[in-house]
């Protein structure tokens, strides 16, 4: 586990569960603990990176399967989807959520020739080779990263698999706030169009060297 500066309880309870616990001392970002996870994954030998936040959206019981097509030989990552048997909303995921959601996707795929039902999750597998000839130290300590690596993905033209998720919104899960996801969005967007500015060759980035 990542623990990213927390201040409650977190680090004794996992440590008591027997989980190793790899902490940051203040608040980093979340880009930064990602990049803390991939650093340490190869740095012990590990196969897969499995990422689920920690904001009781995803059920932990769903890592088995993410991490499967890829131990398999089937993908290179795996992105669980919340959008992708078409009832989201039904299940729980605040309207203007689900638009947010379906805009930013359908910009991001229009970016990478893409056809993927979702960007955004919080519940995702990453082969450990794969990572490593990603130059994911390039990308953002915020919660961009998670769309810049996805870019670089394709940008590689690694295999990707989707599979759908259920995902719990209650009063026990937790979500950025309105401001915080305006920014989010308005970095998706200017991502998108500096990947398209890198494709047609106008203005190279590093991070997809």
């Amino acid at each position: 586990m990542i623990d990213n500066g927390s201040t409650d309880l977190s680090v004794s309870i996992a440590e008591a569960m027997g989980l190793k616990v790899v902490r940051h001392y203040f608040d980093r970002g979340y880009g930064s603990s990602m990049k803390t996870a991939f650093s340490y994954a190869t740095a012990v030998g590990a196969e897969v990176v499995a990422i689920l936040h920690s904001d009781l959206q995803y059920p932990p019981t769903l890592l088995p399967q993410v991490v499967a097509p890829i131990l398999e030989g089937h993908a290179d990552t795996v992105f669980g989807s919340r959008v992708m048997e078409g009832n989201a909303v039904e299940r729980g995921m605040p309207k203007y959520k689900y638009l947010s959601n379906r805009f930013l996707t359908y910009v991001e795929n229009r970016a990478l020739r893409t056809n993927l039902s979702e960007y955004h999750t919080g519940c995702r597998a990453y082969q450990v080779k794969m990572l490593e000839r990603i130059p994911y130290f390039f990308n953002s300590d915020s919660w961009l990263f998670d769309s810049q690596i996805i870019f670089q993905i394709v940008n590689l033209q690694y295999r990707i698999f989707e599979f759908p998720i259920p995902c719990i919104y209650d009063g026990n899960s937790s979500s950025v706030s309105f401001r915080d996801g305006v920014i989010y969005g308005m970095g998706v967007l200017k991502l998108s169009a500096r990947y398209v500015l890198h494709r047609t060759g106008v203005w190279p980035d590093a991070k997809y060297s």
